[in-house]
């Protein structure tokens, strides 16, 4: 894990962002992503070229209210400097929520201990116009007490074969949940999880299998054979990108950061 060259300083940046029309969170050569246009906007800033470092590579279509960057320059700037002046040139979908700079030892990825992430779904019989791309609409009637007391065998460390996409590249299955809550208010549910990490889709597909439970397509006892089969053929269908959003990166003592901003009104 490489810190800044002599003459550079590590700065950290929290970033807010809605994914739709987005290519995720990396550079890609075919469509906008939150790192070329960050890389484009701090560059311009710094008045040199910069590399910006994700805690977190977000797909296609996902948000995020806290995700956190870092990217080291020569460049002396205030914080209000990098956060006005990046967010001025940023696109509409995208803006820094804060900057400074890091502290000894920092990086974006590496550093963090844990993420959040929540996921958020309307729940009524006609679809929606305004949350379309920010959240999954699903027609039948969800239980979300019966899909709560169902998702918590996951808590706690296990093999997550079952519950991650079949061209994840993480070199172990194993994570650890923290936590994971599912809630409703009014037309909308919402999962929230915590973890150490998460492996490629982990969330979405811990959503899809809930909601089969929550339809009362699969008894709850269902997630805990589906856990221990670790097959991913066995589980539910991946839910859709346009519902998942990273909401928090905790660093510890090391970087504070801000409480996670949750999608979707509470009622």
């Amino acid at each position: 894990m490489s810190g800044p060259l002599p003459g550079q300083r590590r700065i950290a940046v929290g970033v807010e962002y809605d994914g739709a029309g987005l290519f995720g969170w990396q550079v890609q050569k075919d469509g906008p992503s939150v790192q070329a246009a960050l890389e484009t906007a701090l560059s311009a800033v710094a008045d040199e070229a910069v590399r910006v470092v994700g805690a977190g590579r977000t797909d296609t279509g996902v948000h995020s209210t806290g995700q956190v960057a870092h990217f080291d320059t020569a460049a002396r700037r205030r914080p209000r400097a990098w956060l006005l002046g990046a967010n001025s040139a940023l696109p509409p979908g995208i803006a820094l929520r804060w900057a400074g700079e890091a502290p000894d030892g920092f990086h974006a990825r590496f550093s963090a201990v844990a993420r959040s992430y929540s996921y958020l779904l309307l729940n009524r019989e006609a679809r929606p116009a305004l949350w379309r791309d920010r959240a999954w609409w699903v027609r039948r009637r969800l239980d979300a007490e019966r899909m709560h007391a169902a998702g918590q065998v996951l808590v706690g460390r296990h093999d997550f074969s079952a519950l991650r996409a079949s061209e994840c590249q993480s070199r172990t299955p194993e994570r650890c949940i923290h936590s994971l809550e599912v809630t409703r208010h009014g037309d909308f549910l919402r999962l929230d999880v915590t973890a150490n990490a998460f492996l490629h889709h982990m969330v979405r597909n811990i959503v899809g299998t809930l909601a089969a439970v929550g339809r009362g397509d699969r008894p709850p006892d269902w997630v805990a054979e589906v856990l221990a089969g670790r097959d991913r053929r066995l589980a539910g269908a991946t839910a859709p990108a346009a519902g998942l959003y990273l909401v928090h990166v905790d660093y510890g003592g090391l970087l504070p950061t801000p409480p996670a901003e949750r999608p979707g009104p509470l009622s």
